[in-house]
């Protein structure tokens, strides 16, 4: 069981914080074979940016394709991930008394040569997504292979604070509204869990 308190501490301090190890491997594994399966099945789209009705596909800002978990499919691995997410939430509230009141997540996949600029999670006028995620479901990866997720000051964007290899079942917390960052270009595809704790009020 992961003791989430110096983490808690560290996402304070800087707005984000690396967790290897925060879940249980074997669950990690059967996502990446979830997320094969969903990848096989034609079931990914590709994404896409902007909002609304100015939504479009731009693969050389953004290259990945995604498929968004629902708690409906019958499929035990993401559902078990769900289920952990939810009472992470909890404890997210407990800490940081956000209101956070739900969560969404997409499998992503990014080919070979592709990445994600620079951006912030938490689009201009929304303020819905508090506390971004990401779970890497790579299974093998060098460093020569690149795929970083790199993460920039609040107060200097230009100033990178963080990079992080994509490692199987690392875990990456940080500020939606707070942290600039990107997703550099790999050398082999790249698989990632991804999503946000929000705050939705009806």
């Amino acid at each position: 069981m992961t003791d989430w308190s110096s983490h808690f501490e560290l996402l304070e301090q800087q707005g984000w914080v690396v967790v290897d190890q925060a879940l249980p491997k074997d669950l990690v594994l059967k996502l990446f074979d979830e997320c094969q399966f969903f990848w096989q099945s034609n079931a990914f789209k590709e994404a896409q940016v902007g909002r609304g009705s100015t939504k479009l596909k731009q693969p050389d800002i953004r290259g990945d394709s995604t498929y968004w978990l629902n708690s409906e499919q019958p499929s035990s691995a993401c559902n078990e991930f769900l289920n952990w997410s939810q009472c992470f939430r909890q404890e997210l509230n407990k800490r940081y008394f956000l209101g956070l009141n739900s969560e969404e997540f997409h499998f992503a996949r990014y080919p070979i040569g592709a990445g994600y600029q620079k951006h912030m999670d938490q689009h201009q006028g929304q303020s819905k997504r508090k506390i971004s995620l990401v779970l890497y479901l790579n299974q093998t990866w060098l460093p020569s292979d690149g795929g970083e997720l790199c993460l920039y000051s609040p107060e200097h964007p230009t100033q990178e604070t963080g990079r992080v290899l994509p490692l199987l079942g690392r875990l990456v917390l940080f500020r939606s509204d707070l942290i600039p960052h990107e997703v550099c270009p790999a050398g082999q595809i790249r698989w990632s869990l991804t999503g946000w704790f929000r705050t939705d009020f009806i």
